[in-house]
């Protein structure tokens, strides 16, 4: 009677080696599985970090990718740069090499961002337009301000000419933007540059007489209405000054609400530091009044740098005005203190 030989298990070294793989390999994919989840957790903390620090809403965890997946919620599959372009999308959604959140840079304030953050300050972005009422009661500051000097040092006479043309200027541009100057037109924008070149004329002219007058000898012989004419003739350069960083800065206040240029002329301390300002925020006009102020007195950029030639150059030129015109009254004005 013979025995049919059935299957031998496998035994000696190789078969030991077997089982402790498939043991191993047991233990290697719920091992994995923690890590991985672990990543996640530790993604999802730091985007809550992040939004705290940046007021930006946390990624809501259910939405959450696996970081080495392909594009998925946590951020844009791409994101459009400052000149309307965008990049392929990288892993977990973000914005790939060729976007990187934007010409500017990726990291947590362009475009995707490392955190899956989409956050894109205001003064990159189009928004709605800034106030008309800032520079609108400046420069009637700036025409009033003509009403008391002397007659030799105005530029048309009578006294009264030229401040009613630049009111009417003046009138002209509040009616055709009277909240928000976002209404973009050729003959809008001539007629801004106009009414800045009339002011400026009228001070640069007011300027030159009163140099010529005190180095003369012909004008200022008393202290008191000297000091109060060169302080009006001072603070109408700081306006005016203020009124063209305003009007060519990024192509002037319509561009800069539309977005149509990506590179500032002048780097304010809010977009160094974009943490430490409030999303919304973009420059207004009172923000170039302060570096037309602070050039005037300290002769020198202060926490507003030029960034394009033609800023360091108008800087330049404010801050000759400037020095020469305190320098001649004030010396003027001890002289006859004395």
């Amino acid at each position: 009677m013979s025995r049919r030989a059935g299957p031998v298990p496998p035994s000696g070294p190789a078969g030991g080696q077997d089982d402790e793989m498939d043991s191993h390999d047991g233990q290697r994919d719920p091992d994995s599985a923690l890590i991985l989840e672990g990543i996640r957790a530790l993604h999802i903390r730091m985007d809550e970090l992040e939004g705290r620090v940046m007021s930006v809403d946390p990624v809501d965890p259910a939405s959450y990718s696996d970081p080495a997946g392909p594009a998925g919620p946590v951020g844009p599959a791409s994101y459009p740069d400052l000149a309307g372009h965008s990049g392929p999308a990288g892993p977990a959604g973000f914005a790939g090499p060729a976007g990187a959140g934007g010409r500017l840079g990726g990291g947590r304030f362009g475009g995707g961002g490392r955190f899956g953050l989409s956050f894109v300050p205001a003064w990159r972005r189009p928004t709605e337009g800034e106030a008309r009422w800032q520079v609108s009661v400046a420069v009637a500051v700036a025409v009033a301000l003509q009403f008391p000097l002397p007659g030799r040092l105005v530029l048309l006479h009578p006294d009264w000419l030229l401040p009613a043309l630049e009111g009417l200027l003046l009138l002209a541009l509040v009616t055709a933007n009277p909240r928000r100057i976002n209404r973009e037109s050729r003959a809008l924008r001539l007629l801004g540059l106009t009414f800045a070149a009339l002011l400026s004329l009228a001070n640069a002219f007011s300027v030159a007489q009163l140099v010529i007058g005190l180095v003369n000898g012909t004008m200022g012989n008393t202290a008191g209405p000297l000091l109060v004419t060169g302080g009006a003739i001072w603070l109408t350069n700081v306006i005016v000054w203020g009124l063209w960083y305003w009007e060519f800065d990024r192509g002037g206040p319509v561009a800069r609400a539309n977005a149509d240029r990506m590179y500032p002329d002048f780097q304010f301390a809010q977009m160094a530091t974009p943490q430490l300002a409030p999303p919304d925020w973009e420059p207004a006009f009172a923000d170039y009044l302060y570096l037309s102020f602070t050039n005037a007195a300290a002769f020198s950029p202060t926490d507003v740098l030029p960034l394009s030639r033609w800023s360091k150059m108008a800087m330049t030129a404010q801050a000759t005005v400037s020095i020469v015109t305190v320098a001649l009254v004030v010396a003027r004005a001890v002289n006859i203190l004395k």
